[in-house]
């Protein structure tokens, strides 16, 4: 596996949890993001975008960090542009840190669903502000390590058919129609596992570290 970790613009609470994550992995920089290098100790082998978030005292601090630069008008976001980049470089696996949050709803919006498009295309992928993660659910099943009354919702970007166990309120086959708030703050009650029969989800949690 070659993991990769991807500073990007939204927010960021550092957790040993997090820096657990993160250990041993190669990190890029989408523009602002870089932000959260200092705060993590990490110093990206690339910073990429268009740096119109990036003021010129950020740019000075970390001048030292190759770029790669993209004018303005383009058709990618500079977090989109970044997980390119880690892909070309051989990612199997991305964490996507300060996916969540942030001046851009729209942003954070696509950061879930692009984590969704490259689950199915095989890369993993799990999204983080430190305080809360996000993980793509492909079908089958799946077991999470998160302790006792951890809040978590499964998000569904289509119609589901789900199963969770080891849930304050477990589900078993359950249809659930797209825009249901259905799976919505439940808490982990022993063992979590979340089973997905069909469609397109996401979990997000909120670790208690």
């Amino acid at each position: 596996m070659s993991r990769f970790s991807l500073l990007l613009g939204g927010d960021l609470t550092v957790t040993p949890r997090l820096r657990a994550q993160l250990a041993g992995s190669r990190v890029l920089a989408a523009d602002s993001g870089i932000a959260h290098a200092a705060a993590l100790g990490l110093e990206p082998e690339l910073w990429v975008g268009d740096f119109d978030s990036s003021d010129a005292e950020l740019q000075a601090l970390m001048a030292r960090v190759p770029r790669e630069s993209f004018p303005p008008e383009k058709d990618s976001t500079d977090g989109e542009l970044a997980v390119d980049l880690a892909l070309a470089r051989g990612a199997t696996e991305l964490v996507l840190v300060g996916a969540f949050g942030g001046p851009r709803a729209d942003h954070a919006s696509l950061h879930m669903t692009m984590a969704l498009r490259l689950s199915e295309a095989g890369t993993k992928v799990l999204l983080t502000s430190g305080d809360q993660e996000g993980v793509p659910l492909p079908v089958g099943s799946h077991r999470f390590d998160y302790a006792e009354q951890t809040l978590f919702s499964v998000l569904g970007f289509t119609d589901l058919t789900v199963s969770i166990t080891g849930a304050r309120w477990p589900l078993d086959h359950r249809a659930v129609p797209f825009g249901s708030s259905l799976t919505l703050s439940n808490f982990v009650s022993g063992s979590l596992s979340v089973e997905l029969h069909s469609g397109r989800a996401l979990l997000v949690a909120h670790p208690r570290d």
